[in-house]
């Protein structure tokens, strides 16, 4: 007898678990006797691909002919898509990140990804596709190359801590100066080191189409000063994430030097770099002739009272575009903090900041009190909050940010609340984190 072929929700053939869809037998499934059109295969001037009923039964055949074990995870999520290209909606991510909680998960290999590129390769209904947190490797970056290639649709692509390698990064860059669909790219946690970095750097001057990238955490190093040169030209990028580099003052300073010719950059993410007052130096005189840049993050670096303090500077006198800083964990005392605040009561613009984890005493806690009292600061636009203890002013923490959940997403609750993302709604490129 042969094996009956896995159908969309609803239909017979589905009834079966998981433990019974596995190819153990390795028995090809039988072809039904029509073959169905799907809701997406029908549209005017639409290519199909492969024939198939749908996501999970294409993604059964494949695993059969390539002797590929079936992932109940995988075969879970395709099935919720198919239900939603069947509802007619487009503009679908298919998620199959390998940090979920809510059920069994099962890490995605390159094997895998390489049957999930071929799902998507001709599908017109999906346009984004997460596999963070994964095992995809520079095999899986084989595949998302050829995806960028051929899937026309496609504009975010979230590939965050795979176990990418140089070589993979190599791969994925050089696709994007032919790509001209995809806006948003993360590659956080691939440790592309300074070989990825350097081929990421010729993105920037040949790509027009990329607006969001997040290079953090990709052991960069020396390549960040090549990412800045490039940056001078490129005229399209609106987010970038330069995160967890060490790239010290040397590699701020090239950035700088970029940001006084790039007119397209919002949102620049810098957080834990090492960066002291001399990199402030540089960053404050960008900021008194930069009129584009909106958001800056600075979090967890060492700019102290003197850095605070030149920012607050150019701040209170010159620039008047910038609308949230982010300086959370960086050893600013007193003096610098009050004066960040005082910058505040002079600039109409500026409407968030971020000051958690620096060294608070009681003026400090005074000027940010006032300031929320009085309206100029909204509660929702700082993460902290004020109270009061035997006549003297505290701050507490509370759970707002420029993005809280970029990395993780909260088990309860609202995962995208505005307060805790507000990156997201000042600079609002793509719908994604």
């Amino acid at each position: 007898m042969t094996t009956p072929l896995l159908r969309p929700a609803g239909a017979e053939s589905m009834q079966r678990s998981p433990q019974e869809a596995r190819p153990e037998s390795r028995t090809p499934p039988s072809a039904p006797s029509t073959t169905p059109t799907p809701a997406w295969a029908a549209a005017d001037g639409i290519e199909a691909a492969e024939p198939i009923g749908g996501l999970q039964e294409y993604y059964y055949e494949l695993c059969m002919e390539k002797s590929q074990e079936i992932k109940p995870f995988i075969l879970h999520i395709l099935q919720e898509v198919d239900e939603e290209i069947e509802q007619g909606l487009a503009g679908i991510t298919l998620n199959v990140a390998g940090n979920c909680h809510l059920m069994p998960v099962e890490r995605v290999t390159g094997e895998d990804f390489w049957i999930l590129c071929r799902i998507l390769k001709n599908n017109p209904y999906i346009n984004g596709l997460d596999v963070r947190y994964n095992l995809i490797g520079d095999v899986g970056a084989s595949c998302a190359t050829e995806l960028l290639q051929k899937q026309h649709n496609l504009i975010y692509l979230n590939l965050m801590f795979n176990d990418i390698g140089p070589e993979g990064g190599e791969l994925i860059a050089k696709a994007l100066h032919k790509n001209t669909t995809l806006k948003h790219l993360r590659m956080t946690g691939n440790k592309i080191e300074n070989k990825g970095g350097m081929f990421f750097a010729a993105v920037l001057q040949i790509n027009s189409s990329l607006e969001k990238l997040d290079l953090g955490d990709c052991d960069l190093e020396e390549s960040t000063v090549h990412l800045g040169h490039m940056l001078k030209e490129n005229q399209c990028l609106v987010e970038l994430h330069v995160c967890k580099h060490d790239m010290k003052n040397c590699g701020m300073k090239h950035l700088c030097d970029a940001l006084y010719l790039n007119r397209s950059l919002r949102y620049l993410d810098v957080s834990c770099n090492k960066i002291t007052q001399d990199g402030m130096v540089c960053l404050a005189d960008v900021l008194k002739k930069n009129t584009t840049l909106e958001v800056i993050d600075l979090s967890f670096n060492r700019i102290e009272n003197a850095g605070a303090n030149y920012l607050s500077d150019t701040l209170a006198s010159h620039n008047r575009t910038l609308k949230a800083l982010s300086v959370v964990s960086n050893n600013i005392e007193g003096e610098g903090l009050v004066a960040l605040s005082q910058s505040m009561k002079t600039n109409p613009t500026l409407s968030n900041i971020y000051i958690w984890g620096n060294k608070f005493d009681e003026a400090t806690c005074v000027a940010y009190s006032d300031l929320i009292h009085m309206g100029r600061l909204k509660s929702d636009n700082t993460d902290v909050e004020p109270f009061v203890v035997d006549g003297h002013v505290y701050l507490a923490e509370v759970s707002n940010g420029l993005k809280r959940h970029y990395y993780w997403t909260p088990g309860y609750g609202e995962a995208c609340s505005p307060s805790s993302n507000a990156g997201l709604t000042l600079v609002p490129v793509g719908q994604y984190l």
